[in-house]
């Protein structure tokens, strides 16, 4: 059986709390109990999903690599969870937890990853070119800082079809020094687009400390040269990033223009599943993943403030290990796909 969130503990039972309905609103919660619910269910599905990627990466049961996105959930859930279904995303290398928290399914995303037709793109995009058209997703994307351009479009087909749709681009402080990123940004300024950029700072661009390639201490600040509002955000606090993206949704949609919400934010593996890590110390990664685990806060929370009990919590982690793994034989099972379709779906 999979292991728990890192550094989870359950805490001890409180005799004076109250059961409380799970779609009961309580004036203490930050969110409604139903949403708090879903964002803890959808944390779980990437936490698990990432862990049997994990294994089946090691298993050589998929081709490429696997650039995990354990640590850092709750930037996708906190974020997907403000947006409606026809809402864009772009997405990274990195890009599992954000394509699940959007609506992807774990048994079609786990195929792609194993080179199946069952896949998302029938096998040929593999791990880190995961899209779904049908929920948003306008794609994962194996180079750095490619969905800046896309989500832009995005946006910009938005506001001249008054869809009021809003697009999202997710990147990493690596991309943030790309410069597509301040031609793009500052087009959205420029033209009130209905875009949010949101960076995961994650702290390392592959093996580099940001702060060693970066300007800024803050990658919001660079918002202000940009012409557009700069958020900074603790990105292992769900609640913390649904409330930042809802704010910024409600701006974008009533014509309000782009946000920068920077995400400070922690990878608790490395940069893929054969990085050695030796740019970073045990001590630091573990600070990390006992104090900052995302779906550790968010279970601490709603048990603290009577949501949920830690058993209920813990079923519901069962629960979607056995989807993930129920993926995992979807996967294997699925046909490779056919030899005359690597001609297929060519555009260059």
């Amino acid at each position: 059986m999979a292991k728990k969130p890192s550094g989870s503990k359950r805490p001890p039972k409180k005799s004076a709390a109250k059961k409380k309905s799970k779609t009961q609103r309580m004036p203490s919660l930050r969110a409604p109990a139903d949403t708090l619910w879903l964002m803890y269910r959808k944390m779980s599905e990437i936490r698990l999903f990432e862990e049997q990627v994990w294994d089946v990466y090691t298993r050589g049961l998929m081709p490429g690599l696997a650039h995990l996105y354990i640590g850092e959930e709750a930037v996708a859930v906190g974020t997907c969870t403000a947006l409606r279904d026809d809402d864009y995303i772009t997405s990274t290398h990195r890009g599992h937890g954000h394509c699940l928290a959007k609506g992807g399914q774990l048994d079609r995303m786990m195929a792609e990853i194993m080179g199946k037709e069952a896949g998302y793109c029938r096998g040929k995009g593999g791990s880190m070119h995961i899209a779904d058209m049908s929920v948003g997703i306008l794609g994962a994307n194996g180079i750095v800082g490619g969905g800046f351009g896309i989500a832009t479009g995005a946006a910009l087909s938005s506001k001249l079809r008054n869809s009021d749709q809003v697009s999202v681009c997710f990147f990493g402080d690596g991309a943030s020094n790309q410069g597509i990123m301040l031609e793009t940004v500052n087009m959205a300024a420029a033209w009130d687009l209905p875009a949010i950029y949101i960076c995961e700072n994650n702290q390392y661009g592959e093996h580099t400390p940001y702060q060693a390639v970066t300007g800024v201490e803050d990658i919001a600040d660079r918002a202000k040269g940009l012409g557009l509002e700069g958020v900074i955000v603790d990105g292992s606090d769900v609640l913390a990033m649904f409330d930042s993206v809802n704010q910024a949704v409600d701006k974008a949609r009533t014509g309000g223009g782009p946000t920068l919400i920077e995400a400070k934010t922690y990878r608790f593996h490395g940069h893929h599943v054969g990085d050695a890590q030796t740019y970073r110390t045990r001590d630091e990664a573990e600070w990390w993943r006992t104090n900052k685990d995302p779906i550790k806060l968010l279970s601490d929370y709603m048990v603290d403030n009577g949501v949920a009990k830690q058993e209920e919590l813990d079923a519901i982690y069962e629960q979607v290990e056995r989807e993930v793994l129920n993926a995992i034989e979807f996967g294997k099972d699925a046909p490779l796909p056919p030899p005359e379709q690597a001609y297929e779906d060519l555009y260059a």
